[in-house]
């Protein structure tokens, strides 16, 4: 069997690889891909080389990381899946996966795959969220309302009840989705943003403006997640981060995608498809190469990109 990949050979350098698949070891699991997913905020600076995480990218580079399908094969050791399953891995731009059973996540019948592929930056998001522990009466900011700012607001107020809210994003259409997920006010422009009133801050927006606001908007003594990648702009602290005695915490990869996905696949079912409004443009796979090269010339900005195999 023969295995596509997609490759990053260098600056905007995407091409399609194939490889022969021989074998599975006894503990691996063979993935049939049906759908997969664009992190723009992660995968577009790699492609364009403006991360500034990453000073001396290494080539050639495997793309991706969002994955659904359905499992066709199994080693012989493999207890806990079948053929026939549905699940989400980390194998990224491929049409087959090969995956360790204990890595695979399973995926009820009754999820579609919309939903479905939000699971792995769900459970990215909430990690920071739990991190910071925010209560029911405290007031929490949000900067940024892409992918993980606005997850980050869904699991405020479904999983920790957060009663107060407020969101900075300037494209209107985020703005609406985040009142849609819980959102108190959106303020489109920081310089409405009030200063020194909320108990805990969240960066997800990636710009180093927005981390300054932060800063001045937080409560003495109050707690700073950074969600976002880092990979745009370098954040500084202020003046306030000292006079007020502020706490930074960091945060990467999920708490614990096996039990978050529990809890997501229940909460999808009981609130609807609202998450899948995400994905705001869909392709087929055939037309990744040339998604990744609009998106990186600024012909299309949509908030997810859903890819159909």
């Amino acid at each position: 069997m023969k295995q596509n990949s997609l490759v990053l050979y260098g600056r905007k350098d995407l091409r399609w690889t194939q490889k022969e698949v021989l074998f599975l070891e006894k503990d691996e699991v063979l993935v049939k891909t049906i759908a997969g997913a664009i992190s723009i905020g992660a995968e577009l600076p790699q492609y364009k080389e403006t991360d500034i995480t990453e000073k001396s990218p290494q080539y050639p580079n495997e793309t991706g990381y969002e994955s659904y399908g359905e499992i066709v094969n199994v080693g012989d050791e493999v207890k806990s899946l079948k053929i026939g399953d549905r699940v989400i891995a980390f194998y990224g731009h491929k049409d087959y996966g090969i995956i360790k059973e204990h890595k695979a996540i399973p995926v009820p019948d009754d999820i579609h795959y919309s939903d479905a592929l939000l699971i792995i930056l769900s459970c990215d998001s909430a990690k920071g969220v739990l991190k910071l522990n925010p209560q029911k009466e405290d007031k929490v900011l949000v900067t940024g309302m892409g992918t993980m700012g606005l997850l980050t607001v869904y699991f405020l107020k479904e999983y920790m009840n957060v009663d107060h809210i407020d969101v900075i994003e300037p494209i209107p259409s985020r703005g609406k989705l985040a009142k849609q997920l819980g959102a108190k006010n959106v303020f489109k422009d920081i310089s409405e943003c009030p200063k020194d009133i909320y108990n805990h801050g969240i960066e997800c927006s990636g710009y180093k403006e927005a981390f300054i606001t932060l800063q001045k908007s937080l409560l003495k003594d109050a707690g700073l997640c950074i969600l976002s990648d880092g990979n745009k702009d370098v954040f500084e602290l202020q003046p306030e981060f000292y006079e007020k005695e502020l706490k930074i915490i960091g945060s990467s990869d999920g708490w614990d995608y096996f039990k978050h996905s529990a809890w997501y696949f229940e909460n999808v079912k009981q609130k609807g498809a609202i998450l899948s409004n995400l994905f705001e443009l869909k392709i087929g796979k055939e037309k990744l190469i040339q998604c990744f090269e609009d998106l990186s010339e600024d012909k299309i900005n949509p908030l997810k990109v859903l890819i159909e195999y």
